[in-house]
């Protein structure tokens, strides 16, 4: 019997994340941030002093990784580096190095290990369209840029990191702009997928809207 995977993609600081993590305690299934795995090869490279240019050293990271995902803990190596993968410097860094071809066959058999029993939540932008075609449910999660950059600016002062708000939007509007235009694995809906605007839905909300979803296709 096929291991059912939900897939939730969207642009940055949708809430994805947040909602993927909570679907999947829910239901109990594992959980795959395939943006983290982006994060983790670019703090890698930034901490190895590597060139962002240099797609065969950086896809040499990429198949390295030694990643624990932890309930909300991220351990790289041993290392817990949740926080340090959310600053803004990893996350521009992480958008780069995601355009690179080398970097993303990489990173494709290790996002399909996490499909594991009893079923999967799949956070990302192309887990619907490229990592997983055939996922049960497909979603795709949206939000305004303004309530996206608000949500961004009160995560990182939750967490100590200086944000400037119109810094924020620009980096937003010019990480959407690469992510949906690059020629590799663009970020779109998938096929079939639902539409989910969350821009003033409570995470709740937006979970129970989810799971109503996953039900309604046979679950």
């Amino acid at each position: 019997m096929t291991i059912p995977v939900i897939t939730i993609d969207g642009p940055t600081a949708s809430g994805k994340g947040t909602v993927a993590a909570r679907v999947a305690q829910t239901l109990g299934f594992a959980l795959l941030d395939s943006g983290a795995l982006y994060r983790l090869t670019a703090l890698s490279a930034l901490e190895a002093g590597t060139d962002l240019g240099d797609e065969p050293a950086l896809a040499k990271l990429a198949s390295g990784l030694q990643v624990v995902f932890d309930g909300e803990r991220i351990l790289l190596a041993g290392r817990e580096v949740s926080d340090a993968i959310r600053a803004e410097t990893v996350g521009v860094a992480a958008s780069k190095i995601a355009t690179l071809l080398a970097v993303r066959a990489a990173l494709v058999d290790f996002q399909h290990s996490f499909r594991q029993a009893p079923g999967l939540v799949a956070d990302g932008r192309d887990m619907g369209t490229v990592i997983f075609p055939d996922a049960q449910l497909k979603v795709f999660l949206t939000a305004s840029v303004e309530a996206r950059a608000e949500r961004r600016y009160k995560q990182l002062i939750g967490k100590g990191f200086p944000a400037n708000m119109a810094a924020l939007l620009q980096d937003l509007r010019e990480r959407d702009a690469r992510d949906t235009e690059r020629a590799l694995a663009p970020l779109k809906p998938a096929e079939g997928a639902h539409l989910l605007e969350t821009s003033v839905l409570s995470v709740d909300q937006a979970v129970a809207q989810v799971l109503a979803w996953y039900r309604a296709v046979g679950h």
